[in-house]
């Protein structure tokens, strides 16, 4: 089939603005026609979205893949196939495999490997070798692999020069900077948000300061050198606070949280689960509510997930298990329930900061229902209620924190390369 319109869907596009109850048309994996009624052509397949809204494919630009070195956790066809479960058509994944993204085979391995995946990724190769902090890696010979950012993200980037220069060199390679916010030194060997809880659990804390002068040396380099730079999984009440002080000084600065940020706080760990462990972690409800209205006000940029999967075995002890939770199947229903539902965001808002807004920062083609771009789309019922079950995921690991929630808002139907790749 080389012809698929979708009839009666709600029409959002965060580009454009405009929402409309209509068809589209999606000819040879470009989407032809958009808004009105389109005659049908003669060869081509209907999908009916009456009571859907019918959007771009979300852009999730923090995906830790596990592939190479860690497919018992995940692997890019598990990782596409849970995207695409989720309303994710493009993704970002992470460089810190086994071996790390640090070259530009291992690249071309991702990338060669996700061309029949179940969603389009992309690669933030690493931006020192073996994500040390100690010799740079070879960016120009990375972008010409296919990289389109540089991260060394599950660990800091702990030095300022090596730092420095990478954000130097990424505008012209059309890279984007993606930094992991963290002092090393405050975070070692914490188990949660430091404060009431760790005290009741008896375990260290990983203080708030920790992600607080990461996010302000980063903001430094950025203003110091007139170069953008994009922070990963923001927290902390202050770090949105130095992030939108910095954008009203006209630095070019932009950032992500994820659901679990707005949606939950450390009282979860009261459970000794390790499946609410995270880095950063969750923390303050005072913390929550600066980053719900980061995300508002503009402050904050996107929504992305940092879907870290482990095996239940990995997880099992609390104080042993690794930091890391899965996401993507539950961001957008997530979205709605805690931002959409209660009036925070409207859809429209919401759409924006999980397709466009991220496809933006990576200058990626992504995040519009307009005529002559790539199909990709997501198809959903808002309205729908669902409860989450792990069993019923579709990655290979089950640590979401999201597990046994109810949550409204679910994707029926998600459409990459102009085909249907999920149906509920």
């Amino acid at each position: 089939m080389t012809e698929l319109l979708i009839r009666s869907g709600r029409m959002i596009d965060p580009i454009s603005g405009r929402e409309e109850t209509g068809d589209l048309l999606i000819s040879r994996g470009k989407i032809s026609k958009a808004g009105g009624r389109i005659e049908c052509p003669a060869a081509a397949g209907v999908l009916d979205a009456e009571g859907l809204i019918v959007a771009p494919g979300l852009v999730d630009m923090h995906v830790h893949l596990r592939d190479p070195g860690g497919t018992e956790k995940e692997d890019i066809f598990s990782g596409c196939r849970a995207a695409a479960a989720g309303g994710v058509t493009s993704l970002l994944c992470m460089p810190n495999t086994q071996p790390p993204l640090d070259n530009p085979e291992s690249v071309s391995y991702v990338l060669q490997k996700a061309r029949s995946a179940d969603a389009r990724v992309y690669v933030a190769a690493a931006v020192t070798e073996g994500l040390k902090s100690v010799r740079a890696a070879d960016w120009q010979e990375l972008r010409k692999a296919g990289a389109v950012a540089l991260s060394d993200d599950g660990r800091p980037v702990t030095s300022p020069v090596l730092m420095a220069s990478a954000l130097r060199a990424a505008p012209d390679l059309g890279l984007t900077v993606c930094a992991h916010c963290e002092e090393p030194s405050l975070s070692a060997g914490g188990k949660c948000n430091e404060g009431a809880v760790s005290r009741t659990l008896g375990v260290r804390g990983i203080p708030a300061a920790a992600e607080n002068c990461g996010t302000a040396w980063v903001i430094a380099l950025s203003e110091s050198y007139h170069v953008p730079v994009h922070i990963c999984h923001v927290s902390t009440e202050a770090s949105v606070s130095m992030i939108r002080d910095a954008k009203h000084r006209g630095v070019p600065v932009t950032s992500e949280t994820a659901p679990h940020y707005f949606a939950l706080t450390e009282r979860e760990l009261l459970r000794r689960d390790a499946d609410f462990r995270m880095s950063p972690p969750l923390r303050t409800e005072r913390d929550r509510q600066a980053v719900i209205e980061g995300l508002r006000d503009g402050t904050i940029d996107a929504i992305a997930t940092d879907h870290a999967p482990h095996t239940p075995r990995e997880k099992a002890d609390f104080l042993s298990a690794p930091n890391g939770v899965i996401g993507m199947e539950t961001s957008l229903s997530a979205g709605i329930t805690y931002l959409v539902r209660p009036g925070i965001l409207t859809m429209g808002h919401l759409l924006r900061l999980m397709s466009s807004s991220p496809a933006r920062i990576l200058r990626i083609p992504a995040g519009t229902l307009c005529p002559g771009v790539p199909a990709d789309l997501v198809l959903f019922d808002p309205r729908e209620h669902w409860t989450v079950d792990t069993a019923k995921l579709h990655g290979k690991s089950r640590n979401s924190v999201f597990k046994g929630r109810e949550l409204v808002g679910k994707v029926k139907y998600t459409i990459c390369r102009g085909k249907i790749v999920y149906r509920d």
